[in-house]
């Protein structure tokens, strides 16, 4: 965080502190400077209430805020919370509530608004995000109006970062008791209207705690489904969207269009059924020769172009918690048909007398992946499906193979929470169920020393990939496209759309 960016906060809770922010003439010529509607396509909005998401993040963080937000290079840095304190050995935080912050409403949150988030998130959304980290919470107290107090069973490293998603929202938003139809914030812009797979749209929030901000007077997020939200982009009907790799040539090339990528990475695999795998799928070794008929490099370069790149672990090469002599020891980098045929029949399957059913999104990626199983003689069952209905799909468990990608997380565990026995929508990794895999996960997460805790996780991937759960591909780092004419934006560490220091507030229309 720049200088003059520390400077602007700082400015910004001084005069909220004095309760001059709805009074200064400056706030009214600051709105009235704003300019024109961000139209925007990323990821959808699956449900109205932010604590009870199943993934789409990217609409949600332009009118609710967390307590910490993500940096580019993945550190927890302040938010909502202006600076935080970790004692007794990593099992209580104390959290200073930034001054001056406003609801949508215009009241101005508190300490106790924010514990009873906590309590909310812990006391009535089960296997949520964050319901591991909730369940060690032992204590959450507000002793006055700028402390928020947690404390834990047990050290537990991501959370600083996990709470970047404990979306802070006003307790009388309607809803509060059961699920929230009508969110209250403290975001740059309102939840204004929601039409579910169609259109999100946030107007301007007057008491918006960082001066200057935001610069639109509106966002509006396109929900449905495009099959090339670049040629809207192109055409000027976007200003903001989501770039398919197969697009980026033509996007690269158009003078009007600047292409940018996101800081963390989505990784793409293949998952088998482990709830309830039907046989011979529930043998390790079927499922390995499935994945010795992977083309790894084929299938990243048809999915990413250049910007893929082949691995086997939940983190992209060349971050702290990727391992090189683990990544160069993959047996399936790259295809093997003759030891996929062998390894079948020396398990005795038919591939032409073996029904495969594969359930996936609808992409050319999928595609790939069926033809592939065509390829090695099983009778291939596709259903498609759009993101609703392959989420039921999945975790009904009447399948075999998923193919499927995941997107950029504030932490990797993030990533390794849904493979637990209890994790948020595991139906993507086929729900396994090892309280051996669980056992190394919560060993990681409490550790103190980031060392160890690597080692740890790592331990845990290698108890999955021996089982066969799930078999990476690889990583391509997210495109996001914007058109010249939008200044000030840029994409961050998750899908989120706005963060503390960037994002949509920033963006500004000329």
């Amino acid at each position: 965080m720049t200088t003059s960016r520390r400077s602007l906060f700082a400015g910004a809770s001084a005069l909220a502190a004095a309760g001059l922010l709805d009074h200064l003439p400056g706030r009214a010529a600051r709105a009235a400077e704003r300019v024109g509607t961000l139209k925007i396509a990323l990821l959808g909005l699956d449900t109205a209430d932010p604590h009870r998401h199943t993934g789409s993040i990217a609409v949600q963080q332009v009118y609710v805020e967390g307590l910490t937000s993500i940096a580019d290079d993945g550190r927890a840095i302040p938010y909502l919370a202006e600076s935080w304190q970790v004692e007794d050995g990593g099992r209580r935080y104390v959290f200073r509530i930034r001054e001056g912050v406003r609801f949508h409403n215009g009241r101005v949150m508190t300490a106790e608004d924010v514990k009873a988030n906590a309590e909310r998130v812990r006391d009535r959304i089960g296997r949520g995000w964050l319901s591991a980290p909730m369940k060690l919470v032992t204590k959450l107290e507000a002793p006055d109006p700028r402390t928020f107090v947690m404390e834990m069973s047990e050290p537990y490293g991501p959370l600083l970062n996990l709470l970047s998603e404990l979306w802070i929202l006003a307790p009388e938003s309607d809803g509060w008791a059961g699920t929230i139809r009508q969110p209250i914030g403290t975001g740059p812009f309102r939840f204004t209207r929601w039409v579910p797979n169609e259109l999100f749209r946030g107007e301007a929030h007057d008491g918006y705690w960082q001066a200057g901000l935001p610069r639109a007077e509106a966002v509006e997020f396109v929900l449905r489904d495009m099959d090339d939200p670049s040629l809207a982009l192109r055409a000027g009907d976007l200003h903001i969207a989501r770039a398919r790799f197969a697009a980026l040539p033509e996007l690269q090339a158009d003078p009007n269009i600047q292409v940018q990528f996101m800081k963390d990475t989505t990784w793409y695999f293949w998952s088998f059924n482990n709830r309830r795998p039907r046989p011979p799928f529930d043998r390790v070794k079927v499922r390995e020769a499935i994945a010795c008929a992977m083309d790894k490099p084929g299938l990243m370069r048809l999915i990413a172009g250049d910007a893929g790149v082949v691995t086997n672990q939940m983190a992209a090469p060349g971050q702290f918690y990727w391992d090189e002599a683990l990544h160069k020891a993959d047996r399936h980098a790259t295809p093997d048909l003759d030891r996929a045929r062998a390894l079948l029949r020396e398990e005795g399957v038919e591939p032409a007398r073996t029904a495969l059913r594969i359930v996936s999104w609808q992409t050319e990626y999928a595609q790939a992946a069926a033809q592939a199983m065509r390829g090695l003689g099983f009778q291939v069952e596709h259903v498609a499906l759009d993101d609703l209905g392959a989420q039921r799909r999945l975790n009904a468990y009447d399948w075999d193979l998923a193919p499927f990608a995941s997107g950029p997380r504030a932490d990797i565990f993030l990533r390794y929470i849904r493979m637990l026995s209890d994790g948020p929508n595991v139906g993507l990794w086929g729900g396994p169920q090892d309280p051996a895999f669980d056992a190394l996960v919560r060993q990681a997460v409490a550790a103190t020393d980031l060392d160890r805790r690597r080692a740890l996780y790592l331990d845990a991937w290698r108890h999955a990939m021996d089982r066969y759960w799930t078999v990476v591909i690889g990583h391509a780092a997210e495109a996001i496209a914007n058109r010249r004419e939008v200044t000030g934006w840029s994409p961050g560490f998750t899908w989120g759309a706005n963060r503390v220091d960037g994002g949509v507030a920033f963006a500004k229309l000329g």
